[in-house]
């Protein structure tokens, strides 16, 4: 490679580590990097304009770049769960070794293997010998059977005996059974030895609250926490520790513990000395943790969390890759975590289950202003803004700028230049703005007919502070186990725009809406149902319980978002619950005087 071409390749490089190998022939080649420098250094390395290639072992699985010379330098790697090196599997090592030799150039490829003294013959046997590959089913057969279960697929404990026998490890087991732990191939011991397996297996996710026995000891029914886990393709244990630390009164910061401490971060890499990253990483989060835990994967899963909320640099690529693993899976699990605490109840903890969603999507705390999950609008910008715009929430935003282009420019001066600002007003036109109108299976007090739609909820909601109550000062009646029927309106039309915007979350994603109704007053979650992205005359439907007994209640009805802080809108409810009384008059009209008495109660004014 001439030095012309290897500076015009240089000033494309984003890596300053790549960008100085280059400079002797010698590229890098791992997950850290960017898209970019990765496609740089394979078409250098295909090209041969460089003749070293320094890789990490994922290569050769995911790209096929022969060589006429592979060195495999060291068979270990550090394993943060187990907090040692351990080796790599056996098919990792074969596929790099796989790699040597070029069918186009090479008559015969060359692989070095570097290992300890004590493991070089175990290595020379597997490398000149077929090696047998095992089944690692016996580690997850709980899941495997929850999700049959959830399926019903198996319904008793014979039929989960039978599924093991159409598996890939019982074939194994009868050609290597001391490699499963089983004593012999006797029918009888073959038998005792799957029903054991099958014994434990039910008894984990008995004690996870997924699976219920029958009283006969052998018919097997999926309970709701067991659904959830298969819907999501969660371990029967992240649900168990759902139910056991969630509480009515978590906070957000208890609902992020709980996330980070989930099995499915156990795999989360710890390398190296990076116990001692994690602790300067932790100088600059707001949760600190004991200085001897900062080697635990879960530990480092809670740093990234924060490190993304508060939007730090991180101290290396590595850390961007895991950040990476560590948000691609947190949709699902705090989607769980919301479904476990909707079952429960729980209307507190559920709406902050909400936040946390928001937070991740959005990679703000919740408690931030709401104006700096804008593009190019950290958290002093914001409260600047608030304060010089007069608005306290992205819609009043909104308004302004749909009224005046110009507001937002005038405002933000020192603040944004002129193309922060634009992308600032092409983001706002891509939020979504909605109004709505309820009606439910009720009649006005006073009015002889039954209405469906009865609940005129304020047209100007979306210009008042997140989450402050607005109502329209009306009385509604309500029968025992009604229907509430909630049709969502987009008051400036569809924005056609399905996906979320969220640049700091790492890949694409659908918004969508929650539909809560709750009880403050006693705290009870009442109702809730996803809502799709919203488009012209959207409607849903919400089955609310009403209370065995007449009573007069005030019902709270949450329009919260899954992907945006401060869009979320809060309605009040005020409702009779009870029988209606039949109309005194045919012409419909009713004795006023319990209205007023009802409307007293309440502190309502005016007529509906």
């Amino acid at each position: 490679m001439t030095s012309e071409e290897l500076s015009n390749y240089s000033e494309l490089v984003r890596d300053p580590n790549l960008r100085l190998t280059l400079s002797f022939g010698i590229g890098l080649h791992h997950a850290g990097l960017r898209e970019t420098d990765r496609n740089i250094v394979e078409e250098l390395f295909v090209s041969q304009k460089i003749q070293v290639l320094i890789a990490t072992a994922t290569l050769a699985w995911g790209v096929n770049f022969p060589a006429h010379l592979v060195i495999v330098k060291g068979t270990e790697y550090y394993d943060g769960k187990a907090r040692r090196y351990v080796d790599f599997p056996v098919t990792d090592v074969l596929q790099m070794i796989g790699r040597a030799g070029r069918p186009q150039y090479d008559e015969q490829g060359i692989a070095m293997v570097y290992v300890q003294d004590v493991k070089k013959n175990f290595y020379q046997k597997f490398l000149y010998e077929p090696f047998p590959v095992e089944s690692s089913l016996l580690a997850v057969l709980p899941d495997h059977l929850n999700a049959e279960i959830v399926a019903g697929t198996i319904s008793t404990k014979q039929q989960a005996v039978d599924y093991l026998t159409w598996t890939y490890f019982f074939r194994r087991l009868l050609l290597n059974p001391s490699y499963y732990g089983a004593e012999g191939l006797e029918k009888e011991n073959l038998n005792l030895y799957l029903s054991s397996l099958i014994e434990t297996a039910i008894r984990s996710l008995e004690q996870s609250r997924c699976v219920e026995v029958d009283e006969d000891r052998r018919t097997l029914f999926s309970r709701t926490p067991g659904r959830i886990a298969s819907y999501y393709y969660l371990n029967h244990k992240t649900v168990k520790l759902f139910l056991d630390r969630l509480s009515v009164s978590s906070t957000v910061m208890d609902l992020l513990l709980i996330l980070t401490s989930v099995p499915e971060y156990d795999e989360i890499p710890v390398r190296h000395n990076e116990e001692l990253i994690n602790s300067d990483l932790a100088k600059q989060c707001v949760v600190k943790f004991d200085q001897s835990v900062y080697d635990d994967p879960h530990v480092k899963t809670h740093l990234l969390y924060q490190a993304h909320f508060l939007r730090l640099t991180l101290p290396c690529t590595d850390y961007e890759t895991d950040l990476k693993s560590v948000l691609d899976q947190s949709i699902r699990i705090v989607q769980a975590m919301f479904d476990i605490t909707a079952e429960q109840g729980w209307l507190a903890t559920a709406l902050r289950t909400i936040n946390l969603l928001q937070m991740i999507v959005q990679a703000r705390f919740v408690d931030d202003p709401p104006l700096s999950v804008l593009p190019g609008v950290d958290v002093y910008a914001a409260r600047r803004l608030c304060s010089r715009c007069r608005v306290e929430t992205i819609p009043q935003l909104m308004e302004e700028c749909r009224r005046d282009r110009n507001f937002l420019l005038r405002s933000s001066q020192g603040l944004l230049d002129p193309s922060q600002v634009e992308e600032v007003l092409l983001t706002l036109s891509r939020l979504p703005v909605i109004g709505l109108t309820a009606s439910v299976d009720g009649r006005v007090p006073g009015k002889g007919e039954s209405s469906k739609r009865i609940v005129p909820l304020s047209s100007k909601a979306y210009l008042t502070p997140s989450l402050k109550a607005v109502t329209n000062g009306c009385l509604y009646m309500l029968k025992k186990n009604t229907s509430s029927p909630l049709r969502f309106v987009d008051l400036f039309g569809s924005t056609n725009e399905r996906r979320a915007v969220a640049p700091k979350f790492p890949k694409a994603k659908d918004e969508g809406w929650f539909a809560i109704i709750g009880s403050v007053e006693t705290g009870e979650l009442l109702a809730v149902r996803r809502v799709a992205p919203f488009e012209r005359q959207t409607s849903t439907n919400l089955l609310l319980i009403t209370p065995p007994k007449a009573c007069r209640v005030i019902y709270t009805l949450y329009i919260m978002s899954d992907s945006y802080i401060g869009l979320d809108q809060q309605y009040e409810l005020y409702l009779e619950v009870g029988d209606p009384r039949p109309d005194k008059a045919a012409d419909g009209e009713e004795d006023l005087s319990t209205v007023e008495a009802l409307k007293g109660q309440y502190g309502i004014q005016g007529n509906d």
